[in-house]
């Protein structure tokens, strides 16, 4: 079947979640790849959102964090300040991150483009950010892979990666072992390569060649021996999330 790119992303975000495992999600595709995940392989997969609710059956689409459908059946309704004590007690495994602009280490930038104090653009904020990318054990990052949000320097470090390579986030108060886990764009999978702490090829979509990522890339990329292709969206992901979850396309 045909499919877009946004839907390779949802697809591909899906299949990382494991069932039994909690995970942070916020607006937009995180909740459809959460969504995904629980109608085809991981139906004990407990979402955590911002505002409260714990382990909701997501049987509808919610249109924001705080609204009614995130606490549906839950297992627990409680509020922001008890969902950022319990990734701080490491009991958050994945969380799903976005950002305006991201350099080689990971660092999100979802606040200001230029300087701080007198920017261009001034961008919504962390929204929780901050704590997500600090606390839960991996975080995984969502963003359209476009050269303006790769950057070589964030202009501003909303949510810490790896900061300035291997031993920064544990110099810096952060626990270990915790940091950025895939980044995950319309044309590529990432992760970091553990010695370097770089980013780091590891997929290409499919029809997606090695030059096109270079150029959309405002930094030297870290590459694969062998880099695979992601494997495209089967018939039975696409039918659920056009049909069921997203039928409306809100948000794919």
């Amino acid at each position: 079947m045909a499919y877009t790119r946004s839907e390779l992303l949802i697809v591909t975000a899906a299949r990382m979640m494991e069932d039994g495992k909690t995970v942070f999600v916020g607006t937009g595709i995180p909740m459809l790849a959460a969504m995904l995940a629980q109608r085809l392989h991981a139906p004990h997969l407990v979402a955590i959102f911002e505002f409260g609710g714990v382990g909701a059956q997501l049987t509808k689409l919610p249109r924001a964090v705080g609204e009614s459908r995130t606490f549906f059946r839950a297992v627990a309704a409680t509020g922001i300040t008890d969902i950022m004590e319990t990734a701080q007690r490491g009991l958050v495994d994945y969380g799903f991150l976005g950002g305006a602009q991201i350099d080689p280490y990971g660092n999100l930038n979802t606040s200001v483009i230029g300087p701080y104090a007198h920017p261009r653009v001034r961008l919504p904020g962390p929204g929780g950010g901050n704590e997500v990318g600090s606390l839960c054990w991996k975080t995984i990052i969502l963003m359209k892979h476009e050269r303006r949000r790769f950057v070589e320097k964030v202009d501003f470090i909303t949510t810490p990666g790896y900061l300035n390579g291997p031993g920064a986030r544990e110099k810096a108060g952060l626990p270990p072992e915790t940091g950025p886990y895939r980044v995950i764009t319309d044309l590529a999978v990432l992760d970091f390569e553990p010695e370097t702490r770089r980013m780091r090829v590891i997929q290409l979509h499919p029809g997606v060649e090695r030059e096109e990522v270079i150029r959309q890339t405002g930094f030297e990329l870290l590459w694969a021996d062998t880099v695979q292709t992601t494997p495209p969206p089967t018939e039975e992901e696409l039918k659920h999330l056009r049909e069921e979850i997203d039928p409306e396309g809100l948000y794919r």
